[in-house]
């Protein structure tokens, strides 16, 4: 079983939360998320905001300064590999409990059709406004890098 490494990147000021399913075996490596350096998340969000987002410092200062925050719904589980179709006896986070502490969240936005999944059928009763970003990850190759930019522009911007 393993357990989710790190805490949530959020701010009093974050209106967004963005929900991945599990950290990958690269960002375990490297305790950060989307930490993989084929992964686009990072890349997409410098970007849309026409800010640096190459060191740790610069990504939670882009967080903090887009208003977002960054958690995953997966808080243990059993997998072989980073693929979300491999994790096995999920057990997921408290999303509950941190919009209760973090009131001024207003939205929830995945980056993963799993993590939406999962998080509509554990969390039904929660009255907040959710939608799909499409998945960084660079094993999501059906858009291309561009028309992600545009989408994550709208919703986030």
């Amino acid at each position: 079983m393993q357990h989710h490494p790190f805490k949530p990147i959020i701010f009093k000021n974050s209106k967004t939360l963005i929900l991945g399913t599990f950290p990958s075996l690269k960002s375990f490596e490297n305790s950060f998320y989307y930490a993989h350096p084929k992964n686009q998340f990072w890349k997409i969000l410098s970007a849309i905001s026409k800010y640096p987002a190459k060191s740790r410092d610069q990504r939670v200062w882009l967080v903090k300064e887009l208003n977002l925050a960054l958690w995953d719904i997966v808080a243990s589980c059993n997998r072989e590999n980073s693929s979300d179709s491999n994790l096995k006896n999920i057990k997921v986070n408290d999303i509950k409990s941190l919009l209760k502490e973090y009131p001024n969240i207003e939205q929830i936005a995945f980056t993963s059709k799993l993590a939406e999944r999962i998080f509509k059928k554990e969390f039904k009763d929660l009255d907040i406004d959710t939608f799909y970003l499409p998945s960084p990850s660079p094993a999501y190759a059906a858009m291309s890098f561009e028309d992600k930019c545009k989408i994550y522009r709208e919703k986030l911007l």
